[in-house]
């Protein structure tokens, strides 16, 4: 059994389905206007109805992370270390994700990045089963360390 794997449903799809384009997508409110994620079919601020998607800039900085140095469950064992972060993006929702691309000593709470895509099968190989939302160092940025 995969643990990495989400499970998409009518809510969700369209999510996963811009992620395997190669986009972000997040939903907005057009009764307060407040962008909002994860995926719900109502606004969690003032539990409108009439939301809807669109297409996200893919850039923010991280909110806070961790690096995660131990984990038993496969595949994420072969991962180790690994950041498993919360960002924030630009329009305002946060998404929990791993930051890649960059040494686990240089993530800061702050750090400015973009999206980048992680593809995974059933047997964790990168082929067009799922795609995940992952996050890089925005380009032009450099460690203080």
């Amino acid at each position: 059994m995969r643990f990495d794997l989400p499970t998409p449903d009518d809510t969700t799809r369209p999510f996963w389905d811009a992620a395997r384009e190669g986009r972000l997508v997040i939903k907005r409110c057009a009764s307060c206007g407040r962008a909002h994620h994860y995926p719900r079919p109502f606004c969690p601020y003032c539990w409108s109805g009439d939301v809807s998607w669109e297409e996200a800039r893919g850039t923010g900085t991280v909110y806070t992370f961790s690096v995660v140095h131990r984990n038993d469950l496969p595949p994420f064992n072969e991962r180790v270390p690994y950041v498993a972060a919360v960002v924030e993006l630009d329009e305002g929702p946060r998404l929990m994700t791993n930051v890649v691309d960059c040494d686990v000593d240089d993530v800061a709470v702050g750090m400015p990045v973009e999206v980048a895509y992680r593809a995974i099968d059933d047997n964790g190989t990168e082929n067009d089963g799922v795609t995940v939302p992952v996050f890089r160092p925005a380009s032009g940025y450099t460690s203080a360390a």
